[in-house]
C-alpha cells in the first residue's frame, strides 16, 4: 500500500510538472505569436526605432515600423495593413470621414522642422520670413543677394546659384513646413498653400526626410527643410530663424517646448507653428500616432488590441519621453500627456474600453 501511494504521488508530480511547462510553453509561444507593425512619418523616424526596439527587448514583442512619409502611413492604416500609422499632420475632419472607421490621434513628441542648407566654411545664418519665402518660391535665386547679405552682414556668400530641396513624396514635415509659410506669407498661402504635398515653383525632391538630409550634405549650394534629429545627425547647417515676436532662434529642446505652451484641444490635433512665445522656435510641431478608436477589425483579435495600447501607453511615459529627448526630441508637456492617455482610454475592442 505505501508502495502505490508513492507511485501515485510521483505520477502527480509528474502531471504537476507537465502542466505547468505546458502554461509556460503555451504563454512564450502566445508573446511569440504577437508582433506590432506600424508605418508613416520620417520625422520621428529616430526616436520611434530607438523607442520600439527598447520595448521590444523589454517585452519580447517585436515592433517594426517602416518610414513612409505620413501619407503612407495614413494610407497604409486605411487600407488596414498596419497596427497603427504614424503622421506628422494631423487629419482633417473631411479625411477622417472618409476612413473605414473613427480613428483617434496620440500625440507622442514635439520636434523642428529645420532650413538646411550647404555652404561650405559657413555653419550658420539668420533667416526672416520674408527672405526665406522668396527662396522657396524661386524669387531669390543667388546665394551672395544682397537681402541675403544685408540681414548676414558678417558672412561672405558666394556667387552660387539656389537649389531647393523639398520633399517629393506625401509628407507630414511638408504639412508642418507650408503650414509654417502659410502664416507668415499672404503670397505663399495664396499661391502654394499648406498641405502633405504641395505643386513647387522652383527647386527638386527628394523622398523622406533621410532623402532630402542627403541630398543637402552632398550638394553644395543647396537649401532644404528636414526633421530636426537629421540635421543634428549628419552636421548639416541650418539657419536661426525669426520667430513671431522678433528673436533669431536656434532649433533646440527648450525652443520647440516653448512653442507647445499654448492652448490645446482635447483631441491635440492643432498645429503650433509660428508661436507668439518670445523663445518658441518657429517651426514645431507635435507627431501623432493614429489608430481605429476600435479595435475589432480584420479578425483582429483582443490580444493584439491589447498589445498595440500598452505599447502606445508605454510611448507616452517617462521612459519613452525620456527616449525622445536623448534623440532631440521635446517631450510632451504634462498636459498632453494627460490628454494622450484620455485619449486612449477612449480604445475599445466590440465597443468595451481595452485600457482600464
Amino acid at each position: 500500500m505505501k508502495k502505490l501511494l508513492i507511485f501515485i504521488a510521483v505520477i502527480v508530480m509528474m502531471a504537476s510538472c507537465q502542466n505547468n511547462g505546458s502554461k509556460k510553453s503555451a504563454t512564450k509561444s502566445q508573446k511569440a505569436n504577437v508582433s506590432l507593425a506600424a508605418a508613416g512619418a520620417t520625422f520621428p523616424m529616430p526616436f520611434y526605432k530607438m523607442a520600439f526596439k527598447k520595448y521590444s527587448e523589454q517585452t519580447g514583442i517585436p515592433v517594426s515600423y517602416g518610414g513612409i512619409g505620413s501619407g503612407g502611413g495614413i494610407r497604409s492604416l486605411k487600407d488596414k495593413v498596419v497596427d497603427f500609422g504614424a503622421s506628422d499632420a494631423f487629419l482633417s475632419n473631411a479625411e477622417m470621414a472618409k476612413m473605414p472607421a473613427p480613428i483617434v490621434h496620440i500625440p507622442t513628441c514635439s520636434g523642428a522642422v529645420v532650413i538646411a542648407f550647404n555652404l561650405p566654411g559657413i555653419e550658420s545664418i539668420k533667416l526672416n520670413p520674408d527672405i526665406l519665402t522668396k527662396i522657396f518660391m524661386g524669387k531669390i535665386t543667388k546665394w551672395n543677394n544682397s537681402e541675403l547679405q544685408k540681414l548676414n552682414p558678417g558672412i561672405k556668400f558666394p556667387d552660387l546659384t539656389i537649389t531647393v530641396v523639398h520633399r517629393s513624396d506625401g509628407s507630414g514635415t511638408t504639412n508642418m513646413f507650408s503650414d509654417y509659410m502659410s502664416k507668415i506669407s499672404p503670397v505663399w498661402k495664396a499661391q502654394i498653400g499648406s498641405g502633405k504635398s504641395l505643386n513647387w515653383p522652383t527647386g527638386m525632391g527628394a523622398k523622406g526626410n533621410p532623402g532630402v538630409a542627403g541630398t543637402v550634405s552632398q550638394t553644395v549650394g543647396t537649401i532644404g527643410y528636414i526633421g530636426s534629429e537629421y540635421a543634428f545627425a549628419q552636421k548639416i547647417s541650418f539657419a536661426l530663424l525669426q520667430n513671431k515676436s522678433g528673436n533669431f532662434i536656434k532649433p533646440s529642446i527648450a525652443s520647440v517646448s516653448a512653442a507647445g505652451k499654448g492652448e490645446i484641444p482635447a483631441d491635440t490635433r492643432v498645429m503650433i507653428t509660428n508661436s507668439p512665445a518670445a523663445d518658441a522656435y518657429p517651426i514645431s510641431g507635435f507627431t501623432w500616432i493614429i489608430l481605429y478608436k476600435d479595435q475589432f477589425y480584420n479578425n483582429r483579435s483582443l490580444t493584439q488590441a491589447r498589445a498595440t495600447l500598452k505599447l502606445l501607453n508605454w510611448m507616452i511615459g517617462p521612459e519613452a519621453q525620456a527616449i525622445a529627448k536623448k534623440v532631440n526630441y521635446a517631450p510632451l508637456p504634462e498636459k498632453v500627456v494627460k490628454m494622450a492617455q484620455n485619449i486612449l482610454k477612449t480604445v475599445t475592442y466590440k465597443g468595451k474600453p481595452i485600457l482600464k
